[in-house]
């Protein structure tokens, strides 16, 4: 343990040890999720018996007249043993989209149907094994079907979906971008024993692109993952977090610690992010906690609320610190304290925080708040550069809203900045060091990476 540590803690460490539980959460175990996309989608109607819906952009499940659903998906990428098979579909956000009942799912042997060919007259029969039911559906909103067991691996998988509810229900397709349906998988793959892997960004959420390319980056990463907040955009509500988060990042949601942004805090108390997240944002209501990840303490703060010595959330922080046997440890939260960015200066409340991480000898505070990327050196709560018992500092607020730039002139100790390229930020805690690395999206090549030694 750091000699740091041991001087803060001992005078604490007994009341602590009972304080720290209270706002402890068991990390989740490792896995690798891979999402597929139907690569052809349609409904066919037997009141149009000779006309094609393949293009449109969604369908709908009826029993009068009689509508049925057909998807189909190529699984590709299996590497492990499949854990967990769920299919997600999004629920139509057109009136009388809901309905009382989601449909039965079977699956169909015919795989060669096309999806600009199927109508009614010559629809593929769905005469496979049946997957499962979805019962009662709403408007706007995202339901599944636990198909593990059943689609088990890579290949070729055609669904039938038919219901027997006169008022049926309405899906959105594959034609509707983010919205459509997914067949998510969940493998055994894990990280060396020892070794676990935290990974994350923030600022993620909304109506473009970057989140679900970021999301992919997720899908091949196995680990825990973290957010730096402003999760779900515009304003953090529940709505914004079906939309947006939920068929993004939300399909990584059961290995997920998150912390809270600005813009979740323009719902009042948050209540979207903690309705969202429940259990996993910890305590209720609150939003800080910690886990631990092997040799390492993990903390999520909440830079939202108050921060100032002897505050609730830095009385708390510093009593989590002192009961915690790990040698190493990380922190995140929303608000950088040390940014170069133009658009959001550094926030000066976070200091407390900081100041009680550097005093138990933290190796890592990881931001977001500025829409770019940004390492500095390690450094005393002050700004100065302190290379001996410093915390290293990163912006990682590039999970997924549009770009912000930089100052002309970087704040001191800055090492390296992009503002250009959507990514994650991946470390893997060894025993006593860490490696951290910048994983870009597709199409785009910047990286960073380095290790360090734990104090």
């Amino acid at each position: 343990m750091h000699p740091r540590k041991l001087a803060a803690g001992a005078l604490v460490a007994t009341a602590a040890s009972i304080a720290a539980l209270v706002g402890t959460v068991t990390p989740p175990a490792s896995a690798a999720t891979i999402t597929a996309a139907p690569v052809a989608d349609t409904y066919v109607a037997s009141d149009a018996p000779r006309t094609n819906f393949g293009t449109r952009g969604n369908y709908w499940l009826d029993r009068s007249p009689n509508r049925r659903i057909l998807m189909k998906f190529s699984v590709s990428g299996l590497t492990g043993p499949v854990t967990s098979a769920k299919l997600r579909m999004h629920v139509d956000n057109v009136t009388d989209a809901q309905s009382p009942g989601g449909g039965t799912y079977r699956l169909m042997s015919n795989t060669s149907w096309t999806e600009t060919g199927a109508t009614w007259n010559s629809q593929p029969a769905i005469d496979g094994v049946t997957l499962g039911s979805i019962g009662s559906v709403a408007r706007n909103s995202w339901v599944e079907l636990d198909v593990t067991g059943k689609i088990t691996g890579n290949g070729t998988y055609s669904i039938g979906v038919t219901t027997t509810q006169s008022n049926g229900a309405a899906f959105d397709s594959r034609e509707s971008g983010s919205l459509a349906p997914q067949l998510v998988f969940v493998t055994g793959t894990a990280p060396p024993p020892g070794d676990p892997v935290l990974v994350g960004a923030g600022d993620i959420a909304n109506s473009s692109t970057g989140d679900s390319a970021t999301a992919a980056l997720l899908d091949g990463i196995p680990g825990t993952v973290f957010t730096t907040g402003d999760n779900a955009y515009p304003n953090g509500t529940l709505a914004d977090f079906n939309t947006y988060y939920e068929p993004t990042w939300g399909r990584h949601k059961a290995r997920t610690r998150p912390s809270p942004g600005n813009h979740e805090y323009n719902t009042s108390g948050a209540a979207g992010y903690f309705g969202y997240f429940g259990e996993l944002a910890g305590p209720a209501n609150r939003g800080y906690y910690s886990y631990d990840l092997g040799d390492w303490h993990v903390v999520s703060l909440n830079s939202e609320i108050s921060m100032v010595a002897g505050s609730a959330q830095e009385t708390w922080l510093r009593s989590d610190l002192a009961a915690s046997p790990r040698s190493c440890t990380l922190a995140y939260w929303h608000k950088p304290l040390f940014t170069s960015s133009e658009n959001h200066t550094g926030t000066l409340a976070t200091r407390p925080l900081f100041q009680a991480l550097h005093d138990y000898g933290a190796e890592v505070v990881v931001a977001g708040h500025n829409h770019n990327y940004e390492r500095f050196a390690p450094m005393s709560p002050q700004g100065v550069l302190d290379t001996t018992a410093g915390v290293r500092s990163f912006v990682a607020g590039m999970g997924g809203a549009s770009h912000y730039g930089f100052t002309s002139t970087p704040a001191p100790n800055s090492e390296v900045r992009n503002g250009t390229s959507y990514g994650v930020l991946k470390f893997t805690l060894h025993t006593g060091s860490y490696d951290w690395q910048f994983v870009p999206v597709a199409g785009q090549s910047f990286t960073d990476s380095g290790t360090n030694v734990c104090h």
